[in-house]
């Protein structure tokens, strides 16, 4: 996947880029509540990973979709981090936004709030993660995407972040192309 580089500041303070408006940050973001049950569960009684990471693929897909105007698929995710266990009977809240926009994908940063559904504590957060989506045509191929719109201090720190999460992503790529490459020609097979 080829995006452009890292947007100039009149991107990201709104002007558009090539044919498509810029769209603000609230424009797609969402929040997807579940209440979790006894299937929800793994061996040590607290709800699996994989069940919280498909609410945050699903939450962070619904987020691409809204903002690209069409679909768009889950390329990588990042930094998926477990930062309390969740419990059967607690209300899980994934709460997702596009943080950063290239030509043809987009960075979704995603917060897991927990509370339990008969008490009225505050949510707490139990995990994190960002995800990388695509935008695709009808035929699977890519699409461009409109740039995001940063509103506030919060969303323009993300932007920033994620621009800095995506020069990590390609230097981490091209360094093991590179070591393949290497062993390859050194008459390694892997």
């Amino acid at each position: 996947m080829t995006d452009q580089a890292p947007a100039p500041e009149s991107e990201i303070l709104g002007e558009t880029t090539g044919d498509l408006p810029g769209k603000p940050t609230s424009a797609s973001r969402t929040t997807l509540s579940h209440i979790m049950t006894h299937n929800d569960t793994n061996l040590l009684g607290t709800v699996h990973g994989g069940v919280i990471m498909k609410l945050v693929d699903d939450a962070a897909g619904a987020v691409a979709g809204r903002h690209s105007g069409g679909p768009a698929v889950t390329a990588s995710m990042d930094e998926m981090a477990f930062l309390e266990p969740v419990r059967v009977g607690d209300l899980v809240h994934v709460k997702a936004q596009v943080n950063w926009t290239g030509r043809t994908s987009m960075e979704v940063g995603v917060r897991v709030l927990a509370e339990r559904w008969n008490e009225s504590a505050p949510a707490t957060q139990v995990g994190s993660a960002y995800l990388v989506f695509a935008a695709v045509d009808a035929d699977g191929k890519p699409r461009t995407v409109p740039p995001v719109v940063p509103e506030t201090e919060r969303d323009k720190r993300r932007y920033q972040e994620a621009q800095i999460r995506r020069t990590h992503r390609l230097a981490r790529r091209r360094a093991i192309m590179e070591l393949r490459e290497k062993r390859a020609a050194e008459g390694y097979a892997d």
